[in-house]
């Protein structure tokens, strides 16, 4: 059975975004529980490029569009890292910072 880990600041963000947008990053997550996370495509999720082991979930709903990034330590443990609503075409850096630093804590313990 695979195990999701969500970082505690990540499961206070999904309590508050709009509900539209939380229902549709449970439902993937759950998706990559149930299929696996590397047979889980876009448009749900995507490798983020420059960065080996990082991907993002893409959730979209009426009041607006989330990435959530993630990565796998195992093929069986998928590590929630970091969650915010896209307000620009582009990932501000800042956001893949903090989820890079926090998969860099899990890795190195």
């Amino acid at each position: 059975m695979r195990a999701v880990q969500y970082d505690e600041r990540v499961e206070e963000w999904l309590n508050n975004i709009p509900v539209d947008i939380k229902a549709k990053v449970v439902r993937i997550v759950d998706m990559l529980v149930l299929y696996g996370p590397f047979n889980v495509k876009e448009p749900y999720v995507k490798h983020v490029s420059g960065y080996k082991k990082l991907f993002e979930i893409r959730a979209k709903g009426k009041d607006g569009i989330a990435r959530v990034f993630y990565f796998t330590a195992s093929e069986e443990r998928i590590i929630i890292l970091h969650g915010f609503i896209k307000k620009t075409m582009k990932t501000p850096k800042r956001e893949l910072c903090i989820a890079v630093k926090r998969m860099q804590e899990v890795l190195n313990g």
